[in-house]
């Protein structure tokens, strides 16, 4: 396994912006689908988004309009740009990609194997 290793949290009052990096040195344009989840206290992990490797997203219907994923396969990057911050938004981030050959993309947590040790996102209303 190479590790993901996520950047870019930090504290903003709501309505605020923050963007999230993800470098995945280890993962090329050949790794299918690449995702952000997030965890706050005594809550399941969840989907944010994810993106293929053709460009294709989907979002998390708490996130949709606010969110923006996106990768940089040349740079080995995973990016998650966060507008419009809300209280609710507050949780553990974390950056995640699906086993090599799986040609697979979802929000379920279940299908990625490989995970970066998370950043904190804090909103404070």
């Amino acid at each position: 396994e190479v590790p993901l290793v996520e950047s870019g949290g930090g504290s903003v009052q709501a309505g605020g912006s923050l963007r999230l990096s993800c470098a995945a040195s280890g993962y090329t344009a050949s790794t299918y689908c690449m995702g952000w989840f997030r965890q706050a206290p005594g809550k399941e992990r969840e989907g944010v988004a994810y993106i293929t490797t053709y460009g294709t997203t989907r979002y998390g219907d708490s996130v949709k309009g606010r969110f923006t994923i996106s990768r940089d396969n040349a740079k080995s990057i995973l990016s998650l740009q966060m507008n419009s911050l809300k209280a609710e938004d507050t949780a553990m981030y974390y950056c995640a990609a699906v086993p090599p050959r799986t040609q697979l993309c979802t929000l379920r947590a279940g299908d990625y194997r490989d995970w970066g040790q998370g950043t904190q996102v804090t909103v404070s209303s």
